[in-house]
């Protein structure tokens, strides 16, 4: 596995591959990876001739008072992974490398950037948009895959590559689950053993909503009614979001419709965790 830093080096790979006749894929992470991540980059080796994933911590998708500069970092753990899973080149640059000194342009999906978890971090989603744009614009892929945990972000960056005509599509795979169902993240390591009993509650919620849809339940209050019983039933988890909207502008849907999704977001503790499901 080729270790890349600079955008200049990735996009000469990333040309170099297609110029071969290879697709190219990229998977960004943050790094702290785990089998949510692996299955993105299964995906991306299964699709695509060459494979770039990219690990960057990235300082505009944080809040003032969130938790950047804890966020974890296993960077021997992550490399080991990515090559076992035969990732071809990864993409690590220092924080000058995507962010020059003087740089004031920012991507911003106006509307989407404002809800769900966009209400919640004000500003999260245009340093989210920002940075997938700059990774897009370095790596030149042909798909960029993305996780359905974060599936806001999904939404936002789906908007943004078509409002910019970006010759990216925007793979989306499922969510990787623990056995005992809670969503696999990197900040389930924060998670006391308390917390990690209590966030169950966050699927909980979702299996609920998921067999009353199922069995014909077609009104979004009464489902998110019935996610935040659930939600009672933890008193010392604290619910941020529970919607259900429309996938592709996050607004609010007023039935499950198919494809509508329903989101939840909740703290434990000091962690904010979320998932979702998408109504069939």
């Amino acid at each position: 596995m080729q270790i890349i830093r600079t955008v200049a080096e990735l996009r000469a790979w990333s040309r170099a591959a297609q110029g071969a006749g290879l697709s190219v894929g990229l998977v960004p992470t943050m790094g702290a990876l785990h089998e949510g991540h692996l299955s993105l980059v299964r995906a991306a080796k299964a699709d695509c001739g060459a494979v770039a994933a990219s690990i960057f911590v990235n300082p505009t998708q944080f809040g003032p008072n969130e938790d950047f500069s804890k966020y974890p970092r296993t960077w021997n753990a992550d490399c080991a992974m990515l090559e076992a899973e035969g990732v071809d080149v990864l993409f690590a640059p220092p924080p000058e490398e995507i962010y020059r000194s003087g740089a004031s342009t920012f991507v911003e999906v106006a509307g989407l950037s404002d809800r769900l978890d966009g209400a919640s971090r004000p500003g999260h989603f245009r340093g989210v948009a920002t940075v997938v744009a700059k990774l897009f614009t370095a790596a030149e892929p042909d798909r960029a895959y993305f996780g359905q945990k974060d599936a806001a972000q999904v939404a936002v960056l789906r908007r943004m590559t078509a409002d910019l005509d970006l010759p990216v599509e925007i793979a989306v795979c499922p969510i990787v689950r623990e056995p005992d169902g809670l969503a696999m993240s990197s900040r389930n390591r924060y998670l006391s053993g308390t917390e990690r009993r209590q966030s169950l509650v966050l699927s909980r919620a979702l299996r609920a909503v998921e067999a009353a849809a199922a069995s014909g339940e077609r009104s979004a209050d009464a489902l998110i009614a019935l996610a935040s019983g659930e939600f009672a039933s933890e008193p010392e988890v604290r619910v941020d979001y529970i919607a259900l909207v429309d996938w592709a502008t996050l607004a609010p849907a007023c039935l499950a419709a198919p494809g509508t999704l329903f989101a939840v977001a909740a703290w434990l503790g000091t962690t904010r965790l979320i998932d979702n499901l998408v109504i069939a």
